[in-house]
Protein backbone atom coordinates (compact mmCIF):
# COMPACT_ATOMS: atom_id res chain seq x y z
CA UNK A 1 0.00 0.00 0.00
CA UNK A 2 1.53 3.28 -1.17
CA UNK A 3 1.33 5.81 1.66
CA UNK A 4 2.08 8.85 -0.52
CA UNK A 5 -1.59 9.98 -0.67
CA UNK A 6 -1.76 9.96 3.14
CA UNK A 7 1.51 11.86 3.59
CA UNK A 8 0.60 14.29 0.82
CA UNK A 9 -2.80 14.93 2.39
CA UNK A 10 -1.14 15.57 5.75
CA UNK A 11 1.31 18.13 4.40
CA UNK A 12 -1.35 19.90 2.33
CA UNK A 13 -3.73 20.01 5.31
CA UNK A 14 -0.93 21.10 7.67
CA UNK A 15 0.32 23.96 5.48
CA UNK A 16 -3.21 25.11 4.66
CA UNK A 17 -4.16 25.11 8.34
CA UNK A 18 -1.13 27.19 9.31
CA UNK A 19 -2.01 29.73 6.61
CA UNK A 20 -5.66 30.08 7.56
CA UNK A 21 -4.80 30.09 11.28
CA UNK A 22 -3.08 33.45 10.98
CA UNK A 23 -5.31 34.85 8.22
CA UNK A 24 -8.46 33.75 10.05
CA UNK A 25 -7.38 35.26 13.36
CA UNK A 26 -6.34 38.52 11.67
CA UNK A 27 -9.63 38.82 9.78
CA UNK A 28 -11.74 37.78 12.77
CA UNK A 29 -10.06 40.26 15.13
CA UNK A 30 -10.55 43.31 12.93
CA UNK A 31 -13.92 42.39 11.45
CA UNK A 32 -15.34 41.78 14.93
CA UNK A 33 -14.67 45.47 15.61
CA UNK A 34 -16.11 46.71 12.32
CA UNK A 35 -19.48 48.49 11.99
CA UNK A 36 -22.49 46.22 11.52
CA UNK A 37 -22.96 46.88 7.79
CA UNK A 38 -19.27 46.39 7.01
CA UNK A 39 -19.18 43.26 9.14
CA UNK A 40 -22.23 41.84 7.38
CA UNK A 41 -20.80 42.47 3.91
CA UNK A 42 -17.41 40.99 4.76
CA UNK A 43 -19.04 38.01 6.42
CA UNK A 44 -20.90 37.19 3.22
CA UNK A 45 -17.72 37.39 1.13
CA UNK A 46 -15.44 35.49 3.51
CA UNK A 47 -17.97 32.79 4.38
CA UNK A 48 -19.06 32.16 0.78
CA UNK A 49 -16.65 29.19 0.23
CA UNK A 50 -18.35 27.41 3.11
CA UNK A 51 -21.70 27.23 1.31
CA UNK A 52 -20.54 27.02 -2.30
CA UNK A 53 -20.00 23.55 -3.80
CA UNK A 54 -16.27 22.72 -3.68
CA UNK A 55 -16.26 22.20 -7.44
CA UNK A 56 -17.48 25.78 -7.91
CA UNK A 57 -14.66 27.01 -5.67
CA UNK A 58 -12.23 24.96 -7.74
CA UNK A 59 -13.62 26.39 -10.98
CA UNK A 60 -13.26 29.95 -9.73
CA UNK A 61 -9.69 29.28 -8.65
CA UNK A 62 -8.91 27.84 -12.07
CA UNK A 63 -10.25 31.05 -13.60
CA UNK A 64 -7.65 32.94 -11.57
CA UNK A 65 -4.68 30.58 -11.34
CA UNK A 66 -4.85 28.72 -14.64
CA UNK A 67 -1.80 29.11 -16.95
CA UNK A 68 -3.84 31.23 -19.36
CA UNK A 69 -5.53 33.30 -16.67
CA UNK A 70 -4.29 36.64 -15.22
CA UNK A 71 -2.54 35.48 -12.05
CA UNK A 72 -1.45 32.09 -13.34
CA UNK A 73 -0.06 33.51 -16.59
CA UNK A 74 1.90 36.18 -14.70
CA UNK A 75 3.52 33.65 -12.37
CA UNK A 76 4.32 31.37 -15.29
CA UNK A 77 5.93 34.14 -17.35
CA UNK A 78 7.72 35.87 -14.47
CA UNK A 79 8.87 32.99 -12.27
CA UNK A 80 8.27 29.94 -14.45
CA UNK A 81 5.88 28.62 -11.79
CA UNK A 82 2.76 26.75 -12.75
CA UNK A 83 0.04 27.28 -10.12
CA UNK A 84 -2.06 24.30 -11.16
CA UNK A 85 -1.53 20.54 -11.45
CA UNK A 86 1.17 20.39 -8.75
CA UNK A 87 0.88 19.01 -5.23
CA UNK A 88 1.09 22.47 -3.70
CA UNK A 89 -1.73 23.70 -5.96
CA UNK A 90 -4.02 21.89 -3.54
CA UNK A 91 -2.91 24.29 -0.80
CA UNK A 92 -4.71 27.14 -2.57
CA UNK A 93 -7.88 25.07 -2.85
CA UNK A 94 -7.91 23.77 0.71
CA UNK A 95 -6.97 27.13 2.22
CA UNK A 96 -9.92 28.83 0.51
CA UNK A 97 -12.34 26.05 1.50
CA UNK A 98 -11.31 25.86 5.18
CA UNK A 99 -10.80 29.59 5.78
CA UNK A 100 -14.46 30.23 6.75
CA UNK A 101 -14.27 27.56 9.48
CA UNK A 102 -11.27 29.21 11.09
CA UNK A 103 -12.60 32.73 10.60
CA UNK A 104 -16.09 32.10 12.01
CA UNK A 105 -14.82 30.17 15.01
CA UNK A 106 -12.15 32.74 15.85
CA UNK A 107 -14.60 35.62 15.45
CA UNK A 108 -17.05 33.95 17.81
CA UNK A 109 -14.28 33.51 20.36
CA UNK A 110 -13.22 37.16 20.07
CA UNK A 111 -16.78 38.41 20.36
CA UNK A 112 -17.21 36.40 23.57
CA UNK A 113 -14.04 37.92 25.06
CA UNK A 114 -14.50 40.19 28.08
CA UNK A 115 -13.22 43.54 26.79
CA UNK A 116 -12.81 44.87 30.33
CA UNK A 117 -9.66 42.73 30.53
CA UNK A 118 -8.20 44.58 27.55
CA UNK A 119 -9.22 47.95 28.99
CA UNK A 120 -7.57 47.05 32.28
CA UNK A 121 -4.37 46.20 30.44
CA UNK A 122 -4.46 49.52 28.61
CA UNK A 123 -4.83 51.46 31.88
CA UNK A 124 -1.70 49.65 33.11
CA UNK A 125 0.20 50.89 30.07
CA UNK A 126 0.41 47.57 28.26
CA UNK A 127 0.86 47.64 24.51
CA UNK A 128 -1.94 46.38 22.27
CA UNK A 129 0.35 43.68 20.88
CA UNK A 130 1.04 42.42 24.40
CA UNK A 131 -2.66 42.51 25.29
CA UNK A 132 -3.56 40.58 22.16
CA UNK A 133 -1.03 37.76 22.54
CA UNK A 134 -0.86 37.50 26.33
CA UNK A 135 -4.42 38.32 27.38
CA UNK A 136 -6.87 38.04 24.50
CA UNK A 137 -5.46 34.94 22.80
CA UNK A 138 -5.11 32.86 26.00
CA UNK A 139 -8.70 33.71 26.93
CA UNK A 140 -9.95 32.66 23.49
CA UNK A 141 -7.60 29.71 23.01
CA UNK A 142 -10.20 26.95 23.36
CA UNK A 143 -12.41 28.32 20.59
CA UNK A 144 -9.43 29.08 18.37
CA UNK A 145 -7.97 25.60 18.89
CA UNK A 146 -11.33 24.03 18.06
CA UNK A 147 -11.50 26.06 14.84
CA UNK A 148 -7.94 25.04 13.96
CA UNK A 149 -8.67 21.34 14.45
CA UNK A 150 -11.88 21.54 12.43
CA UNK A 151 -10.09 23.39 9.63
CA UNK A 152 -7.38 20.71 9.56
CA UNK A 153 -9.96 17.93 9.41
CA UNK A 154 -11.81 19.64 6.57
CA UNK A 155 -8.56 20.18 4.67
CA UNK A 156 -7.63 16.53 5.08
CA UNK A 157 -10.86 15.40 3.44
CA UNK A 158 -11.13 18.07 0.74
CA UNK A 159 -11.83 16.66 -2.72
CA UNK A 160 -13.85 18.88 -5.08
CA UNK A 161 -11.68 22.00 -5.34
CA UNK A 162 -8.49 19.97 -4.90
CA UNK A 163 -9.24 17.59 -7.76
CA UNK A 164 -9.98 20.49 -10.11
CA UNK A 165 -6.85 22.44 -9.24
CA UNK A 166 -4.22 19.70 -8.98
CA UNK A 167 -5.87 16.64 -10.53
CA UNK A 168 -4.69 13.12 -9.76
CA UNK A 169 -1.15 11.96 -10.49
CA UNK A 170 0.14 8.96 -8.47
CA UNK A 171 3.23 9.86 -6.47
CA UNK A 172 2.88 13.58 -7.26
CA UNK A 173 -0.53 15.11 -6.56
CA UNK A 174 -2.58 12.20 -5.21
CA UNK A 175 -4.44 12.75 -1.92
CA UNK A 176 -6.59 10.38 0.10
CA UNK A 177 -9.81 11.72 -1.42
CA UNK A 178 -8.63 11.70 -5.03
CA UNK A 179 -7.12 8.24 -4.53
CA UNK A 180 -10.41 6.83 -3.26
CA UNK A 181 -12.21 8.23 -6.30
CA UNK A 182 -9.60 6.91 -8.71
CA UNK A 183 -9.63 3.44 -7.14
CA UNK A 184 -13.42 3.39 -7.33
CA UNK A 185 -13.27 4.33 -11.02
CA UNK A 186 -10.89 1.44 -11.68
CA UNK A 187 -13.03 -1.03 -9.69
CA UNK A 188 -10.39 -1.56 -6.99
CA UNK A 189 -12.95 -1.55 -4.19
CA UNK A 190 -10.76 -3.38 -1.68
CA UNK A 191 -7.96 -0.78 -1.74
CA UNK A 192 -10.46 2.07 -1.92
CA UNK A 193 -12.14 0.76 1.23
CA UNK A 194 -8.77 0.65 3.02
CA UNK A 195 -8.25 4.31 2.26
CA UNK A 196 -11.78 5.06 3.43
CA UNK A 197 -10.96 3.37 6.74
CA UNK A 198 -7.77 5.43 7.05
CA UNK A 199 -9.67 8.62 6.43
CA UNK A 200 -12.40 7.66 8.88
CA UNK A 201 -9.82 6.83 11.57
CA UNK A 202 -8.09 10.20 11.20
CA UNK A 203 -11.42 12.04 11.13
CA UNK A 204 -12.58 10.23 14.27
CA UNK A 205 -9.38 11.22 16.06
CA UNK A 206 -9.88 14.84 15.04
CA UNK A 207 -13.51 14.88 16.19
CA UNK A 208 -12.49 13.40 19.54
CA UNK A 209 -9.96 16.19 19.89
CA UNK A 210 -12.64 18.80 19.15
CA UNK A 211 -15.00 17.23 21.69
CA UNK A 212 -12.27 17.27 24.33
CA UNK A 213 -11.56 20.93 23.63
CA UNK A 214 -15.24 21.84 23.87
CA UNK A 215 -15.62 19.88 27.10
CA UNK A 216 -12.57 21.60 28.54
CA UNK A 217 -13.94 24.98 27.49
CA UNK A 218 -17.29 24.32 29.20
CA UNK A 219 -15.51 23.14 32.36
CA UNK A 220 -13.41 26.31 32.37
CA UNK A 221 -16.50 28.51 32.04
CA UNK A 222 -18.22 26.75 34.94
CA UNK A 223 -15.14 27.09 37.11
CA UNK A 224 -14.93 30.81 36.37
Amino acid sequence: MDWFPFLNSLRIAGISTVIVFFLGIFAAYYIAKAPRLVKGALDVVLTMPLVLPPTVVGYLLLRLLGPKRPIGAWFLETFGLRLTMTWWSAIFATAVVIFPLMYRTARGAFEAFDETLAYAGQTLGLRNTYIFWRIRMPSCRQGILAGTVLAFARALGEYGATSMLCGYTPGRTATISTTVYQLWRTNDDALAFRWVLVNMAVSAAVLLAVNMLERKQKTGRRAS
